[in-house]
């Protein structure tokens, strides 16, 4: 009898963990998908608000800390937005989803944004943290095991099959075309 249980509840923990990996590698993905496209354009646009000469100043502070300040610092944007997070779920329990989730989503690009340029600027003295290193390295891996099996995936390569044949069509359009000699000839009117 307790066999016959074993041996059913090793089935529904089996099932259970093949119902959830899809979902869970999709949100996975998503969210690798979201840092990955973010953190470069968000880092650039933090670096070009660092030209300005207080910011400049103080991204060669941060640049010169030692490892300890470093992860400190790198940490500084979770902990810093924490509490707006709770804010932003207390909003949403007080039935202001829309404005719960837009602070989130606003939350996450501001903290995004501060991490990109913090660990473009620390990331030296990051790696001689030996925790973070690997943890690090674990996390490249995790990312690249996410991206490869998305990229593998018949909906991303049927995304990509869809994007190309819209590009192509695009490019092809005579509206496209016309739209792009009129705009041309404007501007070489406009240069005379």
């Amino acid at each position: 009898m307790n066999d016959d249980r074993a041996t059913t509840r090793k089935t529904l923990l089996w099932r259970l963990r093949r119902l959830l990996t899809g979902p869970l590698v999709l949100l996975a993905a998503l969210l690798i998908a979201f840092e990955e496209f973010a953190w470069d354009e968000l880092s650039d646009l933090l670096a070009r608000l660092g030209r300005w000469p207080v910011l400049r100043q103080l991204e060669a502070a941060v640049a010169r800390a030692s490892p300890p300040v470093a992860l400190s610092l790198f940490l500084l944007p979770v902990l810093g937005l924490l509490p707006v997070k709770l804010a932003a779920v207390l909003l949403i329990s007080r039935g202001h989803a829309v404005l719960g989730l837009l602070v989130i989503l606003l939350a996450k690009l501001l903290g995004t944004a501060v991490a990109a340029r913090l660990f473009s600027l620390t990331r030296n003295q990051l790696m001689r943290v030996q925790w973070f290193a690997r943890a690090y390295q674990l996390f490249m891996r995790f990312k690249n095991y996410i991206h490869d099996r998305l990229v593998a995936s018949p909906a991303w390569q049927a995304a990509h099959r869809l994007l190309d044949a819209v590009r192509t069509r695009l490019r092809r359009s005579s509206v496209w075309s016309r739209l792009g000699r009129r705009m041309s000839r404007q501007w070489q009117h406009l240069r005379k």
